[in-house]
């Protein structure tokens, strides 16, 4: 898989993201479902580069209610089981980057 960089900050939270979306597949997979599409909301959606969607290899429809989450399920079984889907959200790495930016910015406290 060829990941597109789009700066320090997009990388990290890309990988994060390979980890987010595998591990709901990986969990859904052990419950006996496949899972076959992932809803994802617009926030959401800025950060899937074309290689990472065709990673997944799920249908991706955005659902602007969704914002920076997402829903991958099994479409099956969804909304007759509970355990069909899992929603995973991007909102504490966005976080998280904002606040990595802002100590960026803070001036150096040395000791005397």
């Amino acid at each position: 898989m060829r990941v597109i960089n789009m700066g320090k900050g997009s990388s990290d939270i890309t990988t994060q993201l390979i980890d987010l979306i595998t591990t709901a597949i990986n969990e859904l997979r052990e419950e006996g479902l496949e899972p076959d599409i992932m809803l994802v909301g617009p926030d959401f959606q800025k950060h899937l580069t074309e290689d990472l969607s065709r990673l997944v290899n799920l249908r991706i429809y955005v659902i602007e209610e969704l914002g920076a989450d997402a829903v991958i399920a099994d479409s099956k079984y969804m909304g007759q089981l509970k355990k069909a889907s899992k929603r995973i959200s991007i909102e504490p790495l966005l976080e998280e980057e904002e606040w990595e930016e802002i100590i960026k910015q803070l001036p150096e406290i040395s000791e005397e």
